[in-house]
C-alpha cells in the first residue's frame, strides 16, 4: 500500500510539475505581443545548425537539443527561429525541453523544396505544396510555446521580384484560415522581410492592407544596418521607428548582427530593449547561433560534437543581462487594429496593382475542414515548379468554359475560397501525439486526471 501510495502522489506531483511548466501562449494586441498581460520582447537567436544550404531539421535529435538549449539558457534567451522541419518527425522531446527552459519557437514552413519560387510564384503555389505547409502546422500547433509561424523569408529581394508578394500574401491567408479550422488557438502567422530601403515600407504596408483574414500578425525584419559601435541615428534605427511608427501589428528585428565589423559587440541591443524602440519593435533575433560558411555564429560546433564559444556570444550575452525590458506596455498600442493602406503601383519599385489576391487551388480548399493528412516530410515532392493535378484542373475548367481557373496562377479574387468553422473537426489529419489525443498536460485534465488516479490507488473516494 505505502508503495502505490508513493507511486500516487509521485504520479500526482510529476503531473502537477508538468502543468506549472508549460508556457503562456503569445497573443497578439495591437501592435505588440504578450504573454498573459505582460508585454513580451522576443531576446533570440535563428537556430540553423549546418547552414541555409544543408538541411536539417534542429528539432528531432534530443541530446543536441539539450546541448544547446544550456547555451540559449546562458544567454538568456526567450525565442529561437527554426527555417525549415521535417514535418513527419516526432519534435515533442525537443519542444518540452525549449518550453521547461522558458524558450519559443518562431516556425518558417517552408523547406527547400516547399516554398514560394520568387522566378516562378504563380506555379509554386500549388496544391501540394499547400498541403505541406498545412501539414507542418498540424505537427507543432498543439505546442503553446510556439510563438508563430513565417509564411515566407525574403521572397521579395529586389525591386524586381515584388510579382511575387500576392502568392506569399494568399499563403499567409491560407494559413490563418488553416489555424482557424484546425487549431484550439490563434497562432500568429507573419513574414520575414528583406531589409530592402526602395520598398521595405511597401512590403510592411502591403501585408498589413485588405480584409482581416488577408493580413498578417506579424512582421519581421532581416535588418544589418547597424555595424561596429553604430548608435541609434547612425545606423538609421530612429528612421525605422518613424517610419513604422503607425504600424498595427508587432514588428520586430527577424535578423540582425552586421559582420562588417568583428568580432560583434552588439551595441544595439541597448536600443532594441528600450524605449527608443519599443512603441514599434519587440525585440529582435541574432543571426544566428552556430558557426556557418557565412561566419555569422556566436559559437562553433565540432565534428564530435563539442561546442567551442566565440567572442562574438560572450559580447552578445554581456549586452543582453544590461538591457533591461521597459515596463509596462512600453508604448505600444495593444488595441491598435486599423489596417494599412494598400501601397500604389510604381514601376521599378512596386509593382503589384491593388489587393487581389489568388484563390486557393480547388482541391486544396477540402484541407480546410478535412484535415491536411498524412505528413510527407522530406521524401514528399518538389512542390516549386507546379502540381501537375492543378493543371489538370485548370484544363478541365477551361474546357467546361469556366471564367474563374483553380490555378494559383490565374483567377484574382479579394478572399479564400470557401469559409471555414473554427469548429471543424482536424482528428483525421492530425500527426505526433500532442496533436491527436487531448492533452493530459494541460491544467483543465491534468489535475482531476492525476486525483482520480491518486484515489483509485489509495483506495478511497476524493471529489473534485
Amino acid at each position: 500500500m505505502v508503495k502505490y501510495t508513493l507511486f500516487a502522489a509521485s504520479l500526482m506531483a510529476g503531473l502537477i510539475s508538468s502543468v506549472s511548466a508549460a508556457l503562456t501562449p503569445i497573443e497578439v494586441k495591437g501592435n505588440a505581443f504578450y504573454a498573459g498581460d505582460e508585454r513580451f520582447f522576443i531576446r533570440g537567436v535563428d537556430y540553423l545548425p549546418g547552414g541555409s544550404s544543408n538541411f536539417k531539421d534542429p528539432l528531432i535529435d534530443a541530446d543536441e537539443c539539450k546541448r544547446d538549449i544550456e547555451y540559449f539558457k546562458d544567454l538568456g534567451l526567450n525565442t529561437i527561429r527554426v527555417y525549415s522541419v521535417d514535418n513527419s518527425a516526432d519534435h515533442d522531446d525537443c519542444m518540452k525541453q525549449l518550453d521547461d527552459a522558458g524558450i519559443y519557437l518562431i516556425l518558417d514552413v517552408n523547406t527547400p523544396n516547399n516554398s514560394i519560387n520568387r522566378a516562378n510564384p504563380g506555379n509554386s503555389y500549388n496544391t501540394a505544396y499547400l498541403q505541406h505547409v498545412f501539414a507542418t502546422i498540424d505537427s507543432f500547433k498543439g505546442y503553446d510555446n510556439l510563438l508563430g509561424f513565417f509564411a515566407a523569408n525574403e521572397v521579395i529581394n529586389n525591386e524586381n521580384t515584388t510579382s511575387s508578394a500576392p502568392y506569399v500574401k494568399a499563403v499567409i491567408r491560407d494559413m490563418k484560415q488553416y489555424i482557424k479550422a484546425q487549431a484550439k488557438r490563434a497562432i500568429p502567422v507573419g513574414y520575414s522581410a528583406a531589409d530592402i530601403s526602395i520598398n521595405r515600407e511597401q512590403q510592411a504596408k502591403y501585408f498589413n492592407c485588405g480584409e482581416d483574414e488577408e493580413r498578417l500578425d506579424m512582421f519581421g525584419m532581416n535588418d544589418y544596418s547597424w555595424c561596429g559601435k553604430s548608435s541609434f541615428t547612425v545606423s538609421g534605427y530612429d528612421q525605422k521607428v518613424k517610419d513604422y511608427s503607425g504600424y498595427s501589428r508587432p514588428m520586430f528585428l527577424s535578423e540582425f548582427g552586421c559582420i562588417e565589423v568583428t568580432p560583434r559587440p552588439f551595441t544595439e541591443i541597448g536600443s532594441l530593449y528600450s524605449t527608443d524602440m519599443s512603441s514599434v519593435f519587440s525585440g529582435g533575433l541574432v543571426y544566428e547561433y552556430s558557426e556557418e560558411e557565412n561566419k555569422y555564429g556566436l559559437v562553433s560546433i565540432k565534428s564530435d560534437g563539442s561546442i567551442t564559444t566565440k567572442t562574438d556570444y560572450n559580447n552578445l550575452k554581456s549586452q543582453l543581462s544590461s538591457a533591461t525590458n521597459p515596463t509596462g506596455d512600453a508604448g505600444a498600442s495593444p488595441t491598435a487594429d486599423a489596417a494599412s493602406e494598400c501601397p500604389t503601383y510604381e514601376a521599378g519599385v512596386w509593382e503589384v496593382e491593388g489587393s487581389d489576391l489568388p484563390s486557393m487551388p480547388k482541391r486544396a480548399s477540402s484541407f480546410i475542414s478535412d484535415g491536411a493528412g498524412k505528413p510527407l516530410g522530406t521524401t514528399g515532392p518538389n512542390t516549386s515548379y507546379g502540381d501537375e493535378g492543378d493543371v489538370a484542373d485548370n484544363e478541365a475548367m477551361a474546357a467546361q468554359g469556366s471564367t474563374t481557373a483553380a490555378s494559383s496562377g490565374s483567377a484574382k479574387t479579394s478572399s479564400a475560397s470557401g469559409s471555414a468553422s473554427a469548429a471543424a473537426s482536424s482528428s483525421g489529419a492530425a500527426t505526433g501525439v500532442h496533436a491527436s489525443m487531448p492533452n493530459l498536460l494541460s491544467p483543465v485534465v491534468a489535475l482531476p486526471f492525476a486525483i482520480v488516479m491518486l484515489s483509485m490507488m489509495l483506495g478511497t473516494v476524493m471529489v473534485v
